[in-house]
């Protein structure tokens, strides 16, 4: 029992040094968190997680409040994992844990997108992507923030 509650425990802190880390991004003005779950193994969820988390597309979505479901699933289709379309499933959640938006089910976009809610989740800045892959039962988690003008600027006043 030792050793799972040590390992327990370091994922634990590890996850939250990470969380930091992205919090303290260079102009970064949202924490977003990506949750893929319903996948074959972890490695393909981990590689959807990934393909969304570094997306310049996703990211300046969020920076610029845009629920844009199609760039997210677009990752998702480029991440080279095996999918059936028809599974997939995600969600826009607020930081705060309230009630989600539902984006897509089985597939298919919720329309029509009720904008109120999603430019209420968006002004937060805290945000978390769940998407279900709808073929297994293993998640990752990823974390990763918005790209800003800030960000650009900040990157494009030096040299290195």
């Amino acid at each position: 029992a030792g050793f799972l509650e040590f390992r327990d425990a370091l994922t634990s802190f590890m996850a939250e040094l990470a969380a930091l880390v992205v919090r303290d991004g260079e102009g970064a003005t949202k924490f977003i968190t990506i949750e893929v779950g319903g996948a074959k193994s972890f490695v393909d969820a981990k590689r959807v997680a990934s393909t969304i988390a570094t997306s310049s597309l996703v990211k300046t979505a969020f920076y610029g409040q845009d629920a844009n479901w199609g760039r997210i699933l677009c990752a998702v289709g480029y991440s080279g994992v095996e999918l059936d379309t028809g599974l997939v499933g995600m969600c826009l959640w607020p930081g705060d844990g309230g009630e989600p938006l539902v984006l897509v089910e089985r597939g298919e976009p919720r329309l029509p997108l009720d904008e109120v809610r999603a430019a209420e989740i968006l002004k937060g800045e805290d945000v978390k992507i769940v998407v279900d892959l709808g073929l297994g039962k293993e998640m990752a988690r990823m974390y990763t923030c918005d790209l800003s003008h800030d960000y650009v600027s900040i990157n494009a006043d030096y040299r290195s």
